[in-house]
């Protein structure tokens, strides 16, 4: 039997697809490419944007396409959002919702046995446990994403995510340690912790567990060289938990700190919970405490009510604090959000022109603080090759400056000592540094 995967949106879906791999591999499976013939499918979806909802419902009608006897798997955040919407579309078999991954080779197994659909979605709203997908055998070998934390209280009012993946919860801290210490085991240089508001990590645990205190203890695990955590809420960085996280020696110089806007205005309708002026109160303190620090962030434009105005004060202000990368969104209205009834909606063509400015900005500014490391030896964690040239791999600097560099050595999944020679673009060339003889 085969089996294939198609994961959609975030870190926190590519964790809960390896573990689902996983699972289907215990079971006796060949994991195959999501474009050959497979015999299940398993579609893990998206809801941030529309975009995420369209990309889900092709991917159905595509595997359908590869085998019409096929069981097809909608699982996700889209499932959980809209499972009459999906169970309408001819050819899904299996519906699981946010907080039943764990369970999907038991209703796979059920549709093949009783030729019906099963639609399994939980009110996640009432449900603030962690389903805990710990994985045992890893199938990548050079970094490794976990899921410690899920849920978000937050309640951003263009945002379906609390609808999609409940209350805040997190995983228990022995078992986020046991889980490291087999990535370390399995040969794994770097872990990117995630989650759906990692910043909220310990808040539902005893014990006066936070995340700056789950780092610590990563910190601690042997064989683990670098510990990443992913897009994480500004407010999270006072100054306090920045001087502890400068002390952490494996934690990477490298954080996404999400903005969504830098007019006041605009943050308030978004409900975001933080001030322009504290963001960059956060972004300067990382910069005084942590040595070649990188900030991306996201950007969305076009909220409703964003007027020329608030959004030259949005440009006006990435232009000043002047972040590594900035990943631009045009704003996608989401039924059942507040900001989809807001006034003001804001004209599609207007929102491509803004778009495009924040682009240009965001390829200027990244250019130039790649060019700062010009010269620099930096130590790069090699990845993959460059497809169609064996010689040419692709690895991640500690403030995840993204190098290409010619080796006839096979170094993916190595850390190597390299001169930054160039920045081209989106990325740097380098040169390894051999050792004297």
């Amino acid at each position: 039997m085969k089996v294939a995967f198609a994961t959609l949106g975030c870190r926190v879906n590519l964790y809960e697809t390896e573990a689902m791999m996983e699972k289907f591999i215990k079971e006796g499976y060949e994991v195959v490419e999501f474009e050959d013939f497979a015999d299940v499918y398993v579609i893990n979806t998206c809801t941030v944007t529309n975009t995420g909802d369209k990309k889900s419902r092709q991917m159905i009608r595509r595997a359908k396409k590869k085998n019409e006897e096929s069981i097809v798997a909608v699982v996700g955040c889209y499932a959980q959002i809209a499972p009459e919407e999906i169970s309408s579309i001819q050819g899904v078999d299996v519906i699981l919702g946010t907080r039943n991954k764990g369970e999907i080779i038991y209703w796979v197994n059920r549709v093949k046995e009783e030729k019906e659909q099963m639609i399994v979605v939980k009110d996640v709203l009432k449900n603030n446990s962690f389903e805990d997908l710990n994985i045992q055998e890893y199938q990548d070998k050079t970094r490794a994403f976990l899921k410690i934390q899920d849920g978000c209280n937050r309640f951003c009012s263009y945002c379906l995510i609390p609808f999609a993946r409940g209350a805040v919860c997190s995983k228990k801290p022995e078992r986020v340690l046991e889980e490291v210490k087999k990535l370390s085991e399995h040969g794994f240089k770097e872990i990117i912790l995630s989650g759906i508001h990692i910043a909220s990590y310990g808040n539902d645990l005893e014990g006066n567990w936070d995340l700056t205190r789950i780092l610590e203890e990563i910190n601690k695990v042997h064989g683990i060289q670098r510990i990443r955590i992913g897009s994480i809420d500004p407010t999270f960085f006072t100054e306090e938990v920045i001087k502890k996280a400068a002390s952490i020696e494996k934690l990477c110089p490298h954080f996404h700190l999400s903005l969504q806007s830098g007019c006041d205005e605009t943050l308030k309708r978004m409900n975001r919970r933080y001030t322009a002026k504290e963001y960059e109160e956060a972004v300067d303190n990382l910069r005084k405490y942590i040595k070649d620090v990188s900030i991306t962030t996201d950007v969305i434009v076009g909220f409703p009510g964003e007027t020329e105005e608030e959004f030259s004060d949005t440009y006006n202000f990435l232009k000043h604090i002047e972040l590594s990368k900035m990943h631009i969104f045009k704003y996608s209205p989401r039924k059942g959000t507040k900001a989809a009834q807001m006034p003001d909606q804001v004209d599609g063509n207007i929102k491509e022109e803004r778009s495009s400015k924040l682009i240009s900005l965001d390829k200027e500014l990244e250019n130039k603080f790649i060019s700062r490391f010009i010269g620099r030896e930096m130590n790069v964690l090699f990845e993959q090759n460059v497809h169609g040239n064996d010689n040419l791999y692709e690895g991640y600097t500690e403030n995840y400056i993204k190098v290409l560099m010619e080796s006839e050595e096979d170094i993916k999944g190595k850390i190597v000592r390299v001169t930054i020679n160039s920045a081209e673009g989106e990325h740097a060339l380098g040169k390894e540094i051999k050792p004297k003889e």
